[in-house]
């Protein structure tokens, strides 16, 4: 049988990528249809039906696109980037009042915990009722709605089109705070704390004073749990009837294995086990039962893998660590309910099943050796500071911890006593010294939602994590990168993209903003798509208040080498800003995640991205994660390759992955005050530029740089380059392109903008091209599998400078505002190493 969840449609990934989507259906591998703004997968890989909104709650009835709770409605198809398959989920569109604002201040350039404003409460207010261009249907019931202390939400809508909080227009502040954690309508004191030598009674991972708190009234008190709760016990129900989840594989065990089934289940495991707990009906903790009885190959009606111990595959270890999962928080929140021979039963899968197989791993035991690479340094490989490590050591965690003191082998206990050490010297690595992941963006989600299942049930069951969010100053701002990453419609998303999230969201934030006392962090993301999952009732500290972009600077530099990059904004609150990032990393130490890509950039203006990435290539291909070597197959594939980057191709060669580009940046120091409606004075800016030179052979000098002029409004790219053979500029859109010599014309989304040429070699004009391999690139691999995804829809934007010798290319992009808006139609010519924010005056 199949059925359609409603879905967090990941705010961070619809919409803003390009390309196609992947892994829609569980044996399908990596799709190349595009999936246009259609949503909904069902698990025989159908056709992609936005479901219904829960209406069981107001704020359902309405949504940006006017579809009422009983309506059921596709999204319209939009020819956007990279769709990625989110196939489970269940949101209810965020829809209620604001909070206001006044006009941004000139700060310090970085402080994630600054504010401007400290006024009463985190209530809305009825002054800001502007609405911003292009969202109509506001919920005026969710407007009217208050939680404790007059409590209101931020965001009066999602965006139809990326699916980020869409909140209003005005400049009003009286009621409204900087971030903060009040001392009421929180959680209630715990009364049996537990301690290293003493662990917390079952349920464990999710303590049972927190269960009494939310059923004793704080999810009616509370408007985000809610609508949370609400959200969660509806796709609870709509996915009883299910079949229990078929063993299919995805391009064999050792390709992407069963790791959409185990994270199938444990999504749907940890939904029904939260009904259960909330609703006491016994419905949803009998189909928990069933689902776990079959995947431990013990339904006679559905066969489960192989009967040999390796039913989980440690082929592709991923498929473990889920399974552990779900299995551990359907055995801790539902141990009340089972009997002595059902806790048995599940807690033989999770030593037989996963444990044992974790720990041969970690111990280094020569029958792991096929599969434990993952364990890092640990066991003498090299560091591993990516998702892997962090998914993995969080399932077998959160399965030992549940099993702790019923476990008479002592397995559960060893195992414990290796995940703690592996992840703090691989995992909680993964963030370098400013914030950045190593691996890419989306990647991010599937590490630090490891990291923090991870950590809360060190937490939740002994009291503190044992170290792990300090061993690395990085993992707190890792947060902060994740907030600057999001640009005014989809991330700065370079590199690969991955699978399917299931349940890898952002909610980590909510736990890291009390690990670090950093309310910001939950006040963002409480207002995104993807909250509203069982983590975040336990997760989010209800007394948190306050505005989340007060004091936040506009731009950003993530100065670390490792992965360095920077990114500026015209503001934090209005999708119709400007928004602009640049990468100027090292190309190696990226989890084989990563594109030979120095120099590449997005932009976002208007609600729409005109320069954005392409994502993941076909992950079944040969060579594809074999290495980051300059002779690796994977840079032959186009999405990997200098020319599928918004970037300078010279010589039609790659990018030399030994680059060490520098970085230079300047800001004005804005930081946005609590209103929603910001405005910049012109000669508000900031700048990022690189020397790139180590990335190309046979160029004396070659620079790039990034900058606002007319108070944000218009972006100037410049290249400077000496002594270079040919050379092209590249930038990947999927705006409509008119070229005219040296001016382009973009149309996207019915918004227009204008690329000119302000600067540049003798004849130098604007010409399109395929975002296809060129005729001159290396042989692909044989094989339908070893062919590249066709890039639809997207247009590579060119400039080409044959034997080019020494000169500035400057491209000045300027979106066509409208009445009031007056452009500048020339650039001062400043060499990039002359930049500063007041260069340009």
């Amino acid at each position: 049988m199949s059925h359609h969840y409603q879905q967090a449609q990941y705010s961070d990934n619809n919409g803003g990528g390009y390309g196609n989507s992947y892994g829609n259906s569980y044996g399908g591998g990596y799709s190349d249809e595009p999936q246009g703004g259609n949503y909904g997968n069902n698990y025989s890989g159908g056709g992609g039906n936005s479901y219904p909104m829960s209406s069981g709650n107001p704020n359902a009835a309405y949504s940006s696109d006017g579809v009422g709770a009983g309506g059921y409605q596709t999204k319209k198809k939009r020819n956007k980037w990279l769709w990625i398959g989110l196939p489970i989920l269940l949101i209810i569109i965020i829809i209620a009042a604001v909070l206001g604002g006044v006009l941004g201040s000139r700060a310090s350039k970085d402080n994630d915990s600054s504010t401007s404003s400290s006024s009463s409460n985190s209530g809305g207010n009825s002054d800001n009722t502007g609405v911003p261009s292009g969202v109509s249907n506001v919920n005026t019931a969710g407007a009217t709605s208050t939680g404790a202390d007059g409590q209101r939400y931020l965001a009066i809508a999602t965006d139809s089109a990326y699916l980020l909080p869409v909140y209003a227009t005005g400049t009003a502040t009286a009621g409204y705070s900087a971030p903060t954690v009040g001392s009421s309508n929180g959680w209630p004191t715990d009364p049996s704390p537990p301690s290293n030598s003493s662990i917390r009674a079952n349920p464990r991972l999710a303590p049972g004073y927190k269960w009494d708190a939310l059923n004793g009234g704080l999810i009616s008190k509370n408007l985000y749990f809610k609508q949370w709760n609400a959200t969660i016990v509806q796709n609870a129900s709509d996915t009883l009837g299910d079949d229990p989840t078929p063993y299919t594989e995805d391009g064999g065990l050792s390709g992407s294995g069963v790791l959409d089934v185990a994270r199938e289940i444990k999504v749907k495991v940890k939904n029904w086990a939260y009904a259960y707990k909330v609703t006491n009906e016994t419905k949803y903790a009998d189909r928990v039962w069933l689902e776990l009885q079959t995947a431990a190959g013990n339904n006679s009606a559905v066969a489960f893998g192989a009967d040999d111990g390796t039913r989980w595959n440690p082929a592709h270890f991923l498929d473990v660590a889920e399974f552990c999962a779900a299995f551990a928080i359907g055995y801790d929140w539902l141990y009340e309910f089972w009997t002595d021979e059902q806790r048995d039963a599940i807690m033989w899968s999770i030593l037989n099943l996963g444990l044992r197989l974790g720990y041969n791993a970690l111990s280094g035991d020569s029958s792991a050796s096929t599969y434990s690479w993952w364990a890092g340094s640990l066991t003498g490989n090299t560091e591993v500071n990516g998702n892997w490590n962090c998914v993995i050591n969080a399932g077998l965690t959160q399965a030992a911890i549940a099993i702790m003191d019923r476990d008479q082998s002592g397995l559960a206990e060893r195992v414990l006593a290796l995940t703690v050490p592996d992840a703090y010297n691989n995992c909680f690595q993964g963030p370098d010294s400013a914030g950045t992941w190593a691996e890419t963006s989306d990647y991010w989600y599937f590490g630090t939602t490891g990291a923090a299942e991870m950590a809360n049930a060190l937490i939740s069951a002994y009291g503190d994590d044992r170290g792990l969010a300090q061993s690395n100053p990085g993992f707190n701002l890792t947060s902060v990168y994740h907030i600057y990453s999001q640009g005014m419609t989809s991330k700065f998303n370079w590199g690969d993209h991955g699978p399917n999230k299931y349940s890898a969201t952002a909610n980590s934030l909510l736990l890291w903003a009390n690990v670090f006392d950093a309310p910001r962090y939950a006040l963002y993301q409480r207002d995104h798509i993807d909250a509203s999952e069982p983590w975040s009732m336990f997760w989010y500290d209800p007394a948190t208040t306050g505005t989340w972009w007060d004091g936040l600077a506009l731009d950003r530099h993530f100065d670390d080498q490792e992965n360095q990059w920077a990114t500026a904004r015209s503001t934090w609150s209005d999708n119709s800003g400007t928004y602009w990032g640049m990468k100027a990393s090292k190309l190696q130490g990226h989890q084989t995640h990563g594109d030979l890509d120095v120099g590449d950039f997005v932009l976002d203006a208007m609600g729409q991205r005109w320069a954005g990435e392409l994502g993941s290539g076909q992950y079944l291909s040969d060579g594809y994660f074999s290495n980051e070597n300059q002779d690796s197959q994977r840079w032959l594939y186009y999405r990997k390759r200098t020319e599928g980057q918004n970037t300078l191709l010279i010589n039609s060669l790659n990018q030399n992955v030994d680059a060490a580009p520098t970085g230079n940046f300047g800001s004005s120091g804005t930081s946005q005050g609590p209103a929603p409606s910001l405005t910049v004075e012109t000669d508000d800016t900031a700048y990022f530029w690189t020397d790139m030179t180590s990335a190309y052979n046979g160029t004396g000098g070659v620079k790039r740089g990034i900058r606002f002029l007319n108070g944000r409004k218009q972006i100037l790219l410049q290249d400077d380059v000496t002594t270079s053979p040919t050379l092209q500029w590249r930038m990947h859109t999927n705006a409509t392109v008119t070229t005219n010599q040296a001016t382009a014309t973009l149309a996207l989304g019915g918004e227009t903008l204008v690329a000119s040429i302000v600067q540049g070699p003798s004849g130098a004009t604007f010409s399109t091209a395929s975002p296809t391999r060129l005729s001159t690139d290396p042989a692909l691999p044989t094989g339908d599998i070893n062919q590249d995804q066709s890039n639809d829809g997207v247009t590579v934007l060119t400039i080409d400078v044959a034997d080019g010798g020494s000169f500035s290319l400057q491209v000045l992009f300027t979106p066509q505002w409208g009445s009031g808006f007056t452009a500048l139609d020339t650039v001062k010519n400043v060499a990039l190493d002359q930049w500063s924010v007041t260069s340009h005056n």
